[in-house]
């Protein structure tokens, strides 16, 4: 079971090295969904940068960056995103990637139910979000194993680099609490 071998954590400044070869080795899998991050650890010069960011971005409690990692040996393998939070809706989007080589184990719905624990139950929001692309079954498997529904297609949702607008479905998760 996945719970029992990973964790969600703070990505720290000892994590440049390897936080810049997981997104280098995952790069064409983070193109088109995860530009921005890509293109913010390209080199461990960035990676040291993005890292800095986003714990500050945790601080101010504007997006919760956490690496999803094997307790272990502490390998990243993956990272689970909390964005888009409206504080005054207390609505948050998830977003998350996993490195190839730990797709299909159940770590994705593993780390998205702990963070949904988390943005529940110490945050206080009351609705979480998933967009995933309709071809994207991988993503609205985690969505839909977490108790996530679908809403609507949004429309012209997400543009990647390059491409046309994309519709993207959304799923909500509601705290009943």
């Amino acid at each position: 079971m996945a719970s029992s071998k990973y964790v969600i954590n703070h990505l720290n400044p000892i994590d440049a090295k390897q936080l810049n070869q997981f997104i280098l080795d995952n790069s064409e899998r983070l193109k088109r969904y995860f530009p921005v991050t890509l293109s913010s650890n390209t080199t461990l010069e960035k990676s040291i940068e993005y890292i800095a960011i986003k714990n500050k971005e945790i601080e101010e409690k504007i997006n919760f960056t956490f690496a999803i990692r094997d307790k272990n040996d502490q390998e990243i393998a993956g990272l689970m995103i909390l964005k888009k939070i409206d504080w005054d809706k207390k609505q948050g989007e998830f977003a998350y990637c996993i490195g190839s080589q730990f797709e299909g184990k159940g770590l994705t719905s593993f780390a998205v139910a702990e963070m949904t624990k988390f943005a529940f139950d110490e945050l206080h929001l009351k609705t979480l979000q998933i967009m995933a692309h309709k071809t994207n079954l991988g993503s609205i498997k985690v969505a839909l194993n977490n108790g996530f529904v679908w809403q609507r297609t949004a429309l012209n949702e997400f543009t990647p680099v390059n491409e046309t607008p994309l519709d993207m479905e959304l799923y909500e998760l509601y705290n009943e609490k």
